[in-house]
């Protein structure tokens, strides 16, 4: 097992992680991962899958629980189709919305001193991201042979258990913790 205790995710600390584990003698077959910048380049040799919960909070944020905006709670609606179609079937819904939409999200709103702005800039946040990781939300379908998981829900839940197994002794110090973290990863 190869893990590191970090401040913050960034590509460098997945290259490094991914050579470890290389050196070791695994061959990276594909990569789950949440989303970061830079992380998708590490693994550019392999499939990725973007993990499709980690999409769905990413939507949510932008586009709250419930949206204000009719086109915001269609987008909604079709991104709870994510986890249960396949890529084709998605991709015709989120095309069909975009299509719909268009016009409405290149409206503009104009301050007294003329510099303008996006009027629905969340909602156009929700499009572009589906956009960028829509080529990798249904890597796993592609790949049947690999079993890729679409979901990081397995490591997420390793980490959850531990987290709560430190939680019970607040008390502890960060090497402490780290200490217990790595006895546990041991076993």
């Amino acid at each position: 097992m190869t893990y590191a205790f970090i401040e913050s995710e960034t590509a460098l600390i997945y290259k490094t992680l991914r050579n470890n584990i290389e050196r070791r003698g695994f061959t990276v077959l594909a990569a789950v991962i949440d989303g970061r910048k830079g992380i998708r380049e590490v693994f550019s040799d392999v499939p990725v899958q973007m993990c499709q919960y980690h999409q769905l909070m990413i939507l949510r944020r932008y586009l709250t629980m419930n949206p204000r905006l009719e086109a915001g709670r269609e987008l909604r609606t079709i991104s709870k189709y994510l986890c249960n179609v396949n890529r084709s079937e998605f991709e015709l819904l989120f095309v069909q919305w975009c299509n719909k939409w268009d016009e409405f999200l290149k409206e503009r709103t104009y301050n007294i001193d003329g510099k303008w702005h996006y009027t629905h800039r969340r909602l156009r946040s929700a499009r572009r991201s589906l956009m960028t990781n829509l080529p990798y939300l249904f890597t796993y379908q592609d790949y049947p042979e690999l079993e890729i998981p679409n979901t990081t829900n397995y490591a997420e839940s390793v980490h959850s258990r531990i987290k709560e197994l430190l939680r019970v002794h607040r008390g502890f110090n960060s090497e402490l913790k780290q200490k217990i973290t790595k006895e546990i990863l041991s076993k």
